[in-house]
């Protein structure tokens, strides 16, 4: 596709009451369009030259998705493999190390290496530790021969436990090396222990956020929770702070796969959200935000009553139970009370003994411990643990100790289960700007001692994992078999993106449900697509084509638009020929896009694309692995192209060629191909950043292909697409004259002057043609960043209507005006007469997305709130996790906790991640 860039077009002011067809015809003659464009026949000689050796090729799309499939299949098996020696090292290492309290011992801690005194010489486990930037690692400084250490502030740096365990796991510095030698496209290795300390590989300084998510799912099994807490009058004053903060530290270690309520309890049960009575949510981050907001209100009055909220949680599990939801593994009660003087030991009989089904685990508040054997006793019965939390600094390190305990079955078993995170956005690993933004998943396993001593108690060693960016799934998975690629759109709290937020249908969520059950097929369905921030919609129907991702728990779809989308051009080029004209000055292609895996070696990092692509073609580098068919279909476009530069030059030559204003013409094709040719400087052009590297927007990028060549594969053949980007509108001439003034309109989504809406300008002019019926007035429900739901109007051109006129009645005068469709575009000429004041008449239509807000006369507020409990109470279809952990018949349940028995265990590790994150966010 071929396309100028010109800085005159947007504005036309008419100085007399020419008729349309009149107006159309100047139009097309000032600016010679057609002429400008006659591009099209020197590529189409071009093709006609090559015809012999050119094929069209149909595209089959279930081949190609299984192909992809079997690719990442291959990709993360690789990334699995590296997770399970890490594992075995780790358990290997610890099976030959004997705990020594007075061990000495030095290492690298991430928070001091590099750091010298005031005497200049290194601090202690600090020392001298080479960094480089990595391109691999966002170009960041790392070393990757070596690790580093990471303890948190609120643990002594030489503990025994912590210089027992970062000696023991020296020996996976050599694993983590030798997994990125065979393996380069690997990123972040770690190993988190449950004394406290987190070894990252490669080695670096400045982390402020630890693999908290990754620690706990790889831990511990799902689970559904019910928390119950005590909102009588005696929990006032520090009791209520201390019993709120310990619901937030609760809430905090459920992930996706868990389901969660909160009840309060006085002399009666009270749900925090009435909507949520007698069931569970799924635990994820809204459904968590919306609780602590919640506890947040809790207020204290009259008697505690804690039988009947222990019996109704008991009701609530059994219920999930028997109707198959939520976890279907772990269920536990979390009691939190300042005492328990009631007698239990019925309501267990009753709902809970003698399987013990329910684990109860229980925090007595404050410093009175009256009731603490109550409490204890509640928990040691039911295969809980009991917790004392006197303080606010105790409520982190005594919460978190239920993880241990429901780990306990998988360590005892030793399954050695892998975990992958649902896609989340990782933010602020790193306290550079280096890390930019992106979607990843995480792999983790939990690692157990092999110690015949250890095997009855179950005593987990840690986690090791690494993380997976997106970005280098969908790198296998070439854009130009299938226009698009793959979609990605990150929701506000980056924690997962649903298939159903991504692509917006006009049916039923039939390929989400397809996909989440793991199927193989291929379904064909309307959608809606929005550019330029909701601006503009596309209506599509396009086919898709999905299957599984075997050994892991990811189903893969692509998406083949239906007509263009189906067929590719295939001819052979020679590779002198096509070298010499994808070298010249004018060429680029998608740097993002995989032509040859400059990842799969380190001495290849620092090449781009292009480089890399020459390279390989001219034999420097053979070993490079290179997609030979994009190769062959770049190769092919810049060929068949190549004759654009010599036409553009001779309009540049003939000084007449320029004079309509062109400030740029290019051409993109499928290949991710981008020829440019600038007429005038940087300093004279109005879009100055237009096709510069930093307007992704109008690029060919990982995610998507330029607006503009969206666009126009979607514009009928033979017609001219006519596209204004954001910046090319500011500061333009206003629109509307003192006399009758028209504007060029995008009819797809009436946009454009001034960048614009008509309705904003008029709104008069715009309802009236809405009322006419030349446009048709839509609504599309989605979601910006921001955590609100929002609707976008757009306003579809109705082509049946050609041209129309009209007169409006406002007040005192009649508004004349003339609508014509331009021949070949996608372009509207709009007469308006403008001395005719209709704004006290009409207000202004605006296509500003707005929060959505549903009407309900009687009681607006009420309706409101049901469809919020609605939206947040429904859960849709999802794949559960394979295994589930929730019981071992060698389990010690008389370890159930208490004062006496508190020790630095896995609580420490989980600690440390809050307080990092904690002392990062006030930096």
């Amino acid at each position: 596709m071929v396309y100028y860039k010109l800085s005159k077009f947007y504005q036309f002011v008419v100085k007399n009451n020419y008729f349309c067809p009149k107006i159309t015809e100047k139009l097309v003659s000032n600016y010679k369009l057609n002429e400008a464009n006659n591009h099209k026949y020197v590529d189409v000689k071009k093709y006609k030259d090559v015809e012999p050796i050119v094929k069209i090729e149909k595209v089959d799309g279930m081949e190609l998705v299984k192909k992809f499939a079997k690719d990442m299949e291959n990709m993360l098996g690789r990334k699995m493999d590296s997770v399970k020696k890490m594992a075995e090292t780790a358990e290997d290492a610890d099976l030959y190390h004997e705990y020594n309290a007075t061990l000495k011992f030095d290492y690298y801690n991430a928070m001091l290496i590099n750091t010298l005194d005031e005497d200049g010489n290194y601090v202690e486990l600090g020392g001298e530790f080479p960094l480089d930037k990595n391109e691999h690692f966002n170009r960041l400084s790392v070393n990757i021969q070596q690790s580093v250490i990471q303890v948190p502030t609120s643990v002594y740096n030489k503990d025994p436990d912590i210089l027992n365990g970062v000696y023991m796991s020296e020996a996976l510095n050599e694993v983590f090396v030798s997994n990125y030698e065979k393996d380069p496209t690997l990123t972040w290795q770690y190993f988190g222990s449950p004394t406290g300390f987190l070894r990252l590989y490669p080695g670096t300084v400045n982390l402020v956020q630890l693999p908290f998510v990754r620690y706990i799912q790889a831990a511990t099994s799902p689970k559904d929770i019910i928390i119950v807490v005590d909102a009588s009058g005696s929990m006032k004053g520090l009791r209520m702070t201390i019993a709120k903060h310990t619901i937030n530290t609760i809430l905090n270690t459920l992930g996706e796969n868990d389901f969660v309520n909160v009840i309060a309890y006085t002399d009666y049960v009270q749900y925090l959200d009435p909507c949520f009575k007698g069931t569970l949510v799924q635990a994820n981050q809204e459904n968590r935000e919306h609780f602590k907001l919640l506890v947040g209100g809790l207020h204290v009055k009259g008697e505690g009553k804690v039988k009947k909220a222990v019996k109704e949680a008991f009701h609530v599990l059994n219920e999930v139970r028997e109707h198959v939801y939520g976890s279907l593994c772990n269920q536990a009660i979390m009691l939190i009370t300042d005492g328990a003087m009631e007698d239990f030991q019925q309501v267990f009989e009753e709902f809970n003994w003698p399987e013990r089904r329910v684990r109860v685990f229980t925090y007595l508040i404050g410093r009175e411990v009256t009731f603490a054997e109550n409490v204890k006793w509640i928990a040691c019965n039911n295969k809980g643990y009991y917790a004392h939390i006197s303080t606010l600094a105790d409520v982190q390190q005594n919460v978190m100790e239920y993880l241990h305990v429901l780990s306990r079955p998988m360590v005892i078993s030793h399954s050695h289960d892998i975990i992958w995170t649902e896609a989340y956005m990782d933010t602020v690993l790193f306290s550079t700007q280096a890390q930019s933004l992106q979607l990843m998943s995480s792999v983790a396993m939990p690692v157990f001692s092999k110690k015949e001593k250890n095997l009855s108690h179950g005593v987990l060693l840690g986690v090791v994992g690494t993380d997976v960016p997106l970005k280098a799934l969908m790198r296998l998975a070439p854009q130009f078999k299938y226009k698009e690629g793959k979609k990605l759109k990150p929701k506000p709290n980056y924690n997962s993106v649903d298939l159903s937020e991504i692509e917006w249908q006009d049916t039923d969520d039939a390929l989400r449900t397809a996909m989440v059950k793991g199927t193989t097929g291929t379904l064909s369905l309307d959608v809606r697509t929005t550019l330029d921030k909701g601006r503009r919609v596309m209506f599509l129907k396009n086919d898709y084509f999905y299957t599984t991702i075997n050994e892991t728990p990811f189903s893969l779809g692509i998406m083949l638009p239906q007509g263009h989308g189906k067929f590719i051009f295939t001819g052979n080029i020679s590779v002198e020929e096509g070298l010499h004209d994808l070298t010249a000055s004018d060429v680029m292609i998608a740097n993002e896009w995989t032509y040859c895996e400059t990842d799969s070696d380190p001495n290849y990092h620092e090449l781009t694309q292009l480089q890399a692509v020459a390279h390989y073609l001219t034999g420097k580098e053979p070993d490079l692995r290179c997609d030979e068919v994009l190769l062959k279909q770049t190769l092919f476009d810049v060929v068949v192209t190549a004759p654009m530069e010599a036409y553009w030059t001779a309009i540049l030559l003939n000084a007449s060629g320029i004079d309509d204003g062109i400030e740029t013409a290019f051409i993109g094709t499928r290949s991710g191909l981008l020829r440019t040719f600038r007429y005038v400087g940087a300093e004279k052009r109005v879009a100055k950043r237009f096709l510069t590297p930093s307007d992704k927007e109008n690029l060919f990028t990982l995610n998507h292909f330029p607006v503009w060549y969206r666009h126009a594969v979607e514009n009928p053949a033979g017609n001219f697409l006519y596209y204004a980007p954001q910046e090319d509108m500011q500061g333009s001439l206003p629109c509307l004259e003192p006399s009758i003034s028209f504007c060029p309109l995008v009819p797809s989504l009436v946009s454009m002057c001034g960048r614009v809406f008509l309705g904003e300008i008029d709104g008069s002019v715009m309802s009236q043609l809405l009322q006419m019926g030349m446009f048709k007035s839509k609504k599309t429900k989605g979601d910006i960043l921001q955590p609100c739901d929002t609707e976008y109007f757009s306003f579809i051109y109705q082509p049946s209507v050609k041209e129309t006129n009209s007169f409006i009645e406002c007040g005192r005068c009649q508004k004349a005006f003339v609508i014509q469709h331009i021949p070949e575009s996608n372009l509207l000429l709009i007469v308006v007469q403008a001395d005719c004041d209709c704004s006290r008449q009409y207000s202004s239509i605006t296509m500003e997305p707005r929060e959505m807000v549903l009407v309900f006369i009687l009681n607006l507020s009420l309706h409101n709130a049901s469809v919020k409990c609605e939206r947040m109470k429904s859960q849709k279809i999802r794949r559960r996790p394979k295994s589930c952990h929730a019981y071992h018949p060698q389990e010690n349940a008389k370890d159930c906790g208490g004062a006496a028995e508190m020790q630095l265990s896995t609580i420490v590790f989980l600690t440390s991640l809050f307080v990092s994150s904690a002392t990062d966010t006030a930096t």
